[in-house]
């Protein structure tokens, strides 16, 4: 199987990659091409060690830390600081921690792939995920509505909520609850199970409150088949019950991170 071959189905990826990394397209796009052909030239080799995607990330990291490229956020970008949007939020996360939340929340690498691609330990990569998860949650922490009609699980996602700096505005059980108490604080997160206590749904009071107004959903239930059916609101965050608390957490800051709405309307956000 020639080179190109064997990499094209993950050219695309390294090149998102590349550009959220630098936060630059044209430069981006311009580290991937020189890492392919530092390869073509036989500079750089794949390790036949790992998946060729990985390794594809790896021979990338090399050529970045060759050429001495810097990942500090562009200080004398004006928009920059006050930037709501995802690509400008990223930037101004520690370069290293940048990295390691890139390579798995957006890549989906596990950590120890991506303690491969960047010549770490599998200890560092966690350190380095959990400054950029505090970062994230410093930084948009927002009101968080949290509709579960079960008490002992609903204050377990209260306690991590309320952990990473969130301020909880209320719990509804059932679906008119749901709604009622988004109306009337409008939080900029919701955390929703399926199944309330009436009987109603909280796939319905997801769909009623996105009817007026765009915000981060993250479903946690015991009946994930009920989501993935390939019509909305099919979730981008889905959680599993029994749930682990540090994924609840991770896709907390994902969530928030990553949706284009985000603002700074949040009652617990630091002026």
């Amino acid at each position: 199987m020639g080179l190109l071959t064997k990499l094209a189905p993950h050219l695309p990826y390294v090149r998102r990659y590349a550009r959220a990394l630098t936060g630059d397209q044209s430069t981006g796009d311009q580290y991937v091409r020189v890492a392919l052909e530092a390869l073509a030239a036989g500079e750089q080799s794949l390790d036949e060690n790992v998946s060729a995607r990985v390794a594809l990330y790896r021979v990338f990291h090399a050529i970045w830390s060759s050429t001495g490229a810097r990942l500090e956020a562009r200080a004398d970008d004006p928009g920059l600081a006050s930037s709501h949007e995802p690509p400008q939020r990223l930037m101004r996360i520690a370069p290293p921690s940048r990295q390691a939340f890139l390579l798995t929340a957006v890549e989906g690498f596990t950590p120890d792939e991506t303690a491969q691609i960047l010549g770490k330990s599998f200890g560092e990569i966690a350190t380095l995920i959990s400054q950029a998860q505090k970062e994230i949650d410093a930084e948009l922490a927002t009101d968080v509505l949290i509709i579960e009609d079960e008490p002992i699980i609903a204050a377990d996602i209260e306690a991590l909520v309320s952990e990473l700096g969130h301020n909880v505005i209320g719990t509804a059980a059932t679906r008119s609850e749901a709604v009622e108490l988004f109306n009337r604080s409008k939080p900029g997160l919701v955390l929703a199970d399926i199944q309330l206590a009436d009987g109603s749904s909280g796939i319905d009071a997801v769909r009623d409150i996105l009817a007026t107004i765009d915000v981060p959903v993250i479903f946690i239930t015991a009946f994930p088949e009920r989501l993935l059916t390939g019509e909305p609101p099919e979730p981008t965050f889905l959680i599993t019950k029994p749930f682990q608390p540090e994924t609840v957490k991770a896709s907390i800051g994902q969530a928030l991170f990553f949706h284009p709405s985000i603002k700074e309307r949040s009652a617990g956000k630091k002026a």
